[in-house]
């Protein structure tokens, strides 16, 4: 009878606290985000309809059954996909960080792949000669340095010069939508990134950024965001329901996406990030550190979220391969109460403070980072707190009067409500650089709420500016004095500008770089310039007009002569009439090559 019983009872406590415990983890597990991919696939076919389809896309691009949005898309009786287009790491994630890819023809698809990543970051007039619309569907992890998110930027640049629409399929920000850190990075510190300044960790989604940089850099794109079904700003990757696919080789996991944005931060200096282990961004150390001693500071620094353990590993590629490496593996106890960038700049003084003679940032710590005063503070000893006053109240600024403005998902910061569509104007050219008396064209065009693109008349569109520097009339913009400005152009109530430079051109030098592939020659100048480019019997010739040669470069006019480059023999350059001439000598008939766009300089990408 006392077993009878005793069976009854461990029946009831089963029937009502386990059989509801199931209930509600099995109720979790059903509530997944939805992709905007899928959401695009059942609500928004309509975007595309009788439109020729440019997909921009990886191995992340996925739904929830992990099937492919390229092959979604290619199967999909409604959708005439005729390209796609890679950022780094190939469309199938099988290349490693800052390799070049080329362009091909996917053997699955048929269809031509052209990289965005390389000589070609925007997409070219020719890449988008058979496309209507461009879709983006690429998930991301957070962080600025993290070139996915500068892919899109430069995605719509192309879309806003050829005025085609964009659209993008959202998907989570992989380590959350509330937490905003770091510096907000400066004009003078970047690299792949364009205009498009973020802080370190930017709490937005792809969706989110484009909708931000259409208003805020002037683009005037037609874009539309699928957004994401159940998505909510605290939500980590983990909390999604979907499936993990790793973003690039050394982004494996989640977690690593969620260290990244900060142990990175120990990077651009004589420290390992734990690249050419099983565990990178996890691992950090250096062959001085003695792992038990670091393990006790990080400890007694009381970082939030975290846990350290010492350790010791040898990288079997990379820095220090082969060489044994004392260090801390980083541990996850709370995604939500970590602040990355604190965590990857203690780890940065911890290291530094156990050994400074042996402790070295390099000279591009500040590209790295995106602020151009913490290389320094590294260096001469400063704290984490000293670093972060240094961009706090800069950092709040744009949060506050910027970011908050676009965000299509909540819980909303108080005050802050959801982004409503509305028109956007867009000013070109995206770069307004001139000399004194230089003119160049200049318009704006509009997407009102509805999608309908359309250029006012120019008698309709009210400009200011300030007419020391240049002038404009009708569509034409003329450099008056040297200086920097602003043109602000006003529609119906809405206005946007573009930044106006003022300057002589000058060229500041001259520098070539043989990579896999391709010969890369660089012309360093004061501003962004277009410059004229001809070519013909293996000959490329460059003319840039209202120009001067800098201190570094022969007055009136010089050669230079690579040493031992497969296809440039050498460069003739000077001074013509005010007007900048080189002459790129190669030893090819019919030389093929590139120009990817750079901030202040011109680059030529010759193909060996």
């Amino acid at each position: 009878m006392k077993k009878w019983s005793w069976f009854v009872f461990v029946a009831a406590f089963l029937l009502f606290f386990v059989t509801p415990a199931l209930e509600h983890t099995e109720g979790k597990k059903d509530e997944t985000v939805i992709p905007g991919v899928e959401v695009f696939l059942d609500e928004h076919l309509d975007w595309v309809k009788d439109q020729r389809v440019g997909l921009v896309t990886n191995m992340t691009g996925v739904d929830r059954n992990l099937d492919s949005t390229a092959d979604l898309f290619y199967e999909h009786e409604d959708i005439n996909m005729t390209a796609m287009y890679g950022p780094e790491h190939g469309i199938r994630g099988n290349v490693e960080a800052g390799e070049y890819i080329e362009s091909y023809i996917d053997e699955r698809t048929g269809l031509p792949v052209y990289s965005l990543y390389g000589p070609t970051w925007k997409p070219t007039e020719d890449m988008l000669e058979d496309v209507d619309v461009l879709v983006f569907d690429i998930q991301d992890i957070g962080s600025n340095v993290y070139t996915y998110i500068y892919t899109l930027g430069f995605v719509m640049e192309a879309a806003a010069e050829e005025r085609m629409p964009v659209i993008v399929l959202d998907r989570p920000n992989a380590i959350g939508g509330e937490r905003v850190e770091g510096p907000l990075r400066t004009a003078d510190t970047v690299s792949f990134m364009g205009r498009y300044l973020l802080p370190v960790r930017h709490g937005m989604t792809a969706g989110e950024l484009a909708v931000m940089w259409n208003h805020e850099h002037a683009l005037g794109v037609d874009l539309r965001v699928a957004e994401m079904k159940g998505w909510e700003r605290d939500m980590h990757f983990e909390d999604t329901g979907l499936p993990w696919v790793m973003t690039s080789p050394n982004i494996p996991t989640p977690d690593s996406a969620t260290l990244y944005t900060g142990t990175i931060l120990v990077a651009n200096s004589n420290l390992s990030e734990g690249l050419g282990t099983t565990r990178p961004f996890e691992l950090v150390g250096a062959p001085w550190i003695n792992a038990e001693d670091l393990t006790e500071e990080m400890r007694s620094r009381d970082i939030p979220g975290v846990q350290f353990r010492p350790t010791y590993y040898t990288p079997m590629f990379g820095v220090y391969e082969g060489e044994l490496i004392g260090g801390v593996q980083v541990h996850i106890e709370d995604e939500q109460q970590i602040d990355v960038v604190e965590l990857g700049l203690e780890l940065a003084t911890a290291m530094r403070d156990q050994d400074p003679e042996k402790y070295e940032v390099n000279d591009n710590y500040n590209e790295l980072i995106g602020s151009t005063e913490v290389r320094d503070l590294l260096r001469s000893g400063a704290n984490v707190e000293e670093m972060k006053a240094t961009w706090e109240d800069d950092l709040n600024d744009w949060v506050e009067n910027v970011r908050n403005q676009y965000l299509l998902y909540g819980p909303y910061p108080e005050g802050v409500n959801k982004y409503e569509r509305q028109m956007v104007l867009g000013i070109l050219p995206l770069d307004l650089n001139l000399a004194v008396g230089e003119e160049s064209p200049i318009s704006v065009h509009a997407v009102d709420r509805r999608g309908r693109s359309f250029t006012p008349h120019w008698r309709l569109v009210d400009w200011a500016i300030d007419e020391e520097v240049a002038t404009i009339n009708r569509n034409k913009i003329t450099g008056v004095g040297e200086g920097v400005t602003s043109a602000s152009a006003s529609f119906l109530r809405q206005e946007t500008s573009r930044d106006v430079v003022v300057a002589q051109n000058i060229i500041e030098n001259i520098r070539f770089g043989v990579q896999s592939g391709y010969t890369r020659v660089v012309f360093d100048l004061n501003k962004t310039i277009r410059p004229n480019i001809d070519t013909g019997g293996g000959e490329i010739t460059i003319e840039i007009p209202y120009a001067a040669l800098g201190e570094r470069l022969v007055d009136g006019e010089g050669i230079i002569t690579p040493p031992d480059n497969p296809i440039l023999d050498q460069v003739e350059y000077g001074i013509e009439d005010g007007t900048f001439v080189a002459k790129l000598q190669t030893n090819q008939e019919d030389v093929k090559y590139e120009t990817p766009g750079y901030s202040n300089r011109i680059v030529i990408d010759l193909f060996h």
